[in-house]
């Protein structure tokens, strides 16, 4: 009997998001594979790589291979569903998302989508993270071509191999209202942060803020031949970096050494 390929899927938006319904949809549709679904019951986005560590975390069966976490992060998900769904053999691949909205440069360090990833890759699972760029004014999103996309891709990566090291994982994102787009191999772009929120009181006039929404504006990196994830997706094409976990920053070690010996 043939093997079948078993992918794990995640992502921060929850269970109930149109992106996680039709990635789940399209990859069920790949002969030989078997998908399964943890994600968490609620929107996590913007929660980041973090673990639920101050209180016990239950999974609920929706559907057939189709589970909620309930309150938990995307790290729990990927994390407790390896402990206790796979037993200890670990599925072939990893596939986070598709999040409702981008995830680019720095955002990155905040994604609770590009989080699953990460978890995934630290327990040496080829992982992708992918997400849809949006106009917010469209809430619905149409998700058509990040879902034809990661089809064609899983099934490349199936037949042939992960084309990254151990602790690297593939960030996908895909532009605004397209139906086909190119592929360009991109870098984590600069991103320019506010700092908004918005105060609000309540009727017995208690304060309480809501986060506001950073502009999407970016900035070329120095010496960077190749484009940023923003400018492709600006420019209209799908852009795929490849994210590694190593955060040390290595041209500083010099420099930082030099320093210290001054301060002596």
């Amino acid at each position: 009997m043939k093997k079948m390929y078993n992918i794990l899927v995640t992502n921060d938006d929850g269970y109930e998001a149109k992106g996680l319904l039709e990635l789940v949809k399209s990859l069920r549709d790949i002969d030989g594979v078997k998908v399964t679904v943890v994600a968490p019951a609620n929107e996590k986005s913007a929660c980041g790589h973090s673990l639920t560590l101050v209180r016990p975390l239950r999974f609920v069966s929706v559907d057939d291979d189709f589970y909620k976490l309930d309150d938990g992060t995307p790290s729990d998900c990927v994390y407790l569903s390896l402990n206790s769904i796979f037993g200890g053999v670990k599925p072939d691949l990893l596939v986070s998302g598709i999040n409702r909205g981008s995830n680019m440069g720095e955002d990155i360090t905040y994604s609770g989508t590009a989080a699953g990833a990460m978890e995934g890759v630290l327990h040496d699972i080829p992982s992708i993270a992918i997400s849809q760029v949006m106009d917010f004014t469209d809430p619905s999103g149409d998700f058509t071509l990040a879902s034809k996309f990661i089809k064609d891709l899983v099934i490349k990566i199936k037949k042939g191999s992960f084309p990254l090291p151990k602790r690297e994982f593939l960030n996908v994102n895909i532009p605004y209202a397209k139906k086909e787009a190119e592929v360009k191999v991109t870098y984590a772009g600069y991103r320019h942060y506010a700092n908004d929120a918005h105060m609000h009181r309540n009727p017995r006039g208690e304060e309480f803020y809501w986060l506001g929404l950073h502009p999407l504006t970016f900035s070329p990196r120095e010496g960077q031949s190749a484009m940023s994830d923003c400018e492709a997706t600006e420019a209209g094409y799908i852009s795929i970096t490849p994210i590694m976990l190593d955060l040390s920053a290595y041209k500083s070690m010099k420099g930082l050494e030099s320093w210290l010996d001054m301060t002596e």
